[in-house]
């Protein structure tokens, strides 16, 4: 409907230009809101306040020419100038009967639109560094960036859902030692874990199937490994002592420290592969750092940068230009041993994003790499992208909470709960939408008691209810020897004449609204608070009105807007990749 009216605003506007309007009017500017009182209308326009500056004309006389100027509807009752300058509108009631059969008609298609038609949007989201098992701040992450992308593909966009696979650098080599350690430590050597290696239990099964698969090929003495190692942490430095601890594995292991590497990378990377399938979250695009780098992308960006007089040499490194856009420093890209820092692939990938052709670059990042994103989009701007085309959205930590107490949790000393751990307890569909209740800007308190509940203060219980209650309603007709039909509850809608039917079928008629906006506005949980208050509706309605009643017409059509209920909320219970269950 506001698409609709739209065009009629924007029919006005065309009549207009030439007399009180001396150039046309783009339609970005028109904006088209539901009222927040029903006794003011349904809808409200602003866009004469918008142009009585620039049209020379009162704002209330403006909004009353473009009043006369709008073409008749057959679903506009009246029309209206309010306040300042505001055109309202109040639709006939038959409109919303036009939402129900719309609602049937389009079936698991309603709430789709086309308002990202021809935007190519790469939405990158998770990229744990392949070092451990997801924990429950990546599952927020990944239930974040999947609803993000259901809600991008329902509104049109071209999307490529990634995951880029931090598989090269200094963790991979500490997760290679960790593996082998642990596997040392299995073979009966007695040697200390480094302080600042990988603590989980997760890579004692890793070492565990390496000791099946090599038997002790890889084995070598406490002595060969400790012998002449400077001290770790606490005596001395973890960093030190974890570096020198690589280079004795790698001269003692020499080509079986990368196949140490290779197995310990391929575990932890099937481990989240499988993790993330069984959680509903899946990708177009696996991207290893590795071959980017084969690629030669990187080398591409630093040509880029180079050609741009962006970068220049110091103390035998290359440094990139940051601070002349918008960084407190200037950035390391190549070391003095000739190594790359973690910065210039980065930059590689996403220089590579935009020449794949992606309009828009979205990134769902922790809330950490704040000042990150700022770096990255400033090495954009310097190879010649536009800065806008990089957008982050960072996601604020989560913390679970059980009978009132705070979990404890820290990775690298393996005192984490997983995200499978998380799933296993209270169920993908609770951790899907309890992940999604509040804005991904703010601090998230995940209730694990509450998660598990079976009552309506648990939103995943009381939305999917809704649903299940629609269905036991249709399961009662063959018991009760009555029987739908489809055709005379469409024909009978003027039957729907109480105040809940009526604010139920307004409520229906704003799904499409919502997921475009919360597409527009990277907001998923816009999506939960509309499931919450349009499950609210139907059980209010369902507790207040009899929906088998025996006068054929009141019940077809009651039983169409308990359908329509019943679809919207599948509708939205999907694009949130939560289940919509037919019995609780």
């Amino acid at each position: 409907m506001k698409s609709e009216l739209t065009r009629l605003i924007a029919e006005a506007l065309r009549r207009l230009t030439g007399s009180l309007l001396t150039a046309p009017v783009d339609a970005s500017w028109i904006s088209i809101e539901r009222t927040k009182e029903r006794s003011h209308g349904d809808y409200s326009c602003n866009i004469a306040l918008r142009l009585a500056k620039v049209s020379g004309q009162r704002p209330r006389e403006l909004a009353a020419a473009i009043v006369a100027a709008l073409p008749p509807n057959p679903w506009v009752a009246a029309v209206e100038v309010a306040g300042a300058g505001f055109i309202n509108f109040k639709l006939v009631e038959r409109a919303y009967h036009e939402i129900v059969r719309r609602i049937h008609a389009e079936g698991e298609r309603y709430g789709e639109s086309e308002s990202g038609r021809g935007v190519r949007v790469i939405l990158e989201f998770v990229s744990a560094n392949p070092t451990g098992p997801l924990h429950v701040g990546h599952g927020r992450q990944a239930a974040y960036g999947a609803t993000l992308g259901n809600l991008l593909r329902a509104t049109g966009h071209e999307l490529q859902r990634e995951y880029y696979i931090n598989d090269a650098g200094r963790q991979v080599h500490i997760l290679a030692v960790s593996t082998w350690v642990r596997y040392l430590q299995r073979c009966g050597e007695s040697l200390p874990f480094p302080a600042n290696g990988y603590q989980g239990d997760y890579l004692g099964t890793v070492a565990a199937t390496l000791l099946e698969q090599r038997g002790t090929t890889l084995r070598r003495t406490a002595s060969q490994v400790l012998t002449g190692l400077p001290a770790d942490a606490p005596d001395g430095d973890k960093e030190q002592y974890i570096d020198a601890l690589i280079a004795r594995a790698r001269a003692l292991l020499g080509r079986d420290f990368e196949q140490v590497l290779e197995f310990s990378l391929q575990a932890m990377l099937a481990d989240i592969r499988s993790d993330l399938e069984d959680f509903g979250v899946l990708f177009d695009r696996w991207y290893s750092e590795r071959e980017l780098i084969a690629s030669g992308a990187v080398e591409h960006a630093l040509a880029t940068l180079e050609a741009r007089g962006c970068l220049y040499r110091k103390d035998g490194a290359l440094w990139f230009r940051a601070t002349q856009f918008g960084d407190d420093e200037d950035r390391v890209l190549v070391r003095s041993n000739g190594q790359h820092t973690y910065f210039a692939p980065d930059i590689a990938y996403h220089l590579q994003k935009r020449e794949r052709g992606f309009d828009q670059l979205i990134n769902v990042l922790g809330a950490d790499h704040h000042g990150y994103v700022a770096r990255l989009r400033g090495a954009l701007i310097a190879m010649g992208q536009p800065g806008e085309c990089l957008e982050a959205c960072l996601i604020q930590f989560v913390s679970l909470y059980r009978g009132g107490q705070k979990v404890p949790m820290g990775k690298r000393e393996g005192q984490f709960v997983t995200l499978r751990q998380l799933r296993e307890e209270v169920g993908n569909d609770a951790c899907r939408l309890f992940y999604l209740m509040r804005s991904h800007e703010q601090h998230l308190d995940f209730d694990l008691e509450l998660a598990k509940s079976r009552s309506n203060e648990n939103p995943v219980y009381y939305i999917q209810y809704a649903h299940a209650r629609v269905a036991s309603v249709v399961k009662q007709l063959a018991a009760r020897a009555l029987h739908y039909d489809a055709e005379l509850g469409l024909a009978s809608l003027a039957y729907l004449d109480s105040d809940q039917e009526q604010a139920a079928m307004r409520e229906l008629s704003r799904f499409p609204e919502v997921v475009a906006q919360a597409a527009a506005a990277r907001a998923p949980h816009a999506l939960v608070h509309y499931l919450r208050e349009l499950a609210n509706g139907f059980h209010t309605w369902y507790n207040a009105a009899t929906i088998l009643v025996e006068e054929p017409p009141l019940r077809n059509a009651r039983l169409v807007l308990a359908l329509a209920f019943q679809q919207v909320l599948r509708n939205g219970l999907a694009l949130l990749g939560v289940s919509a269950p037919e019995s609780m």
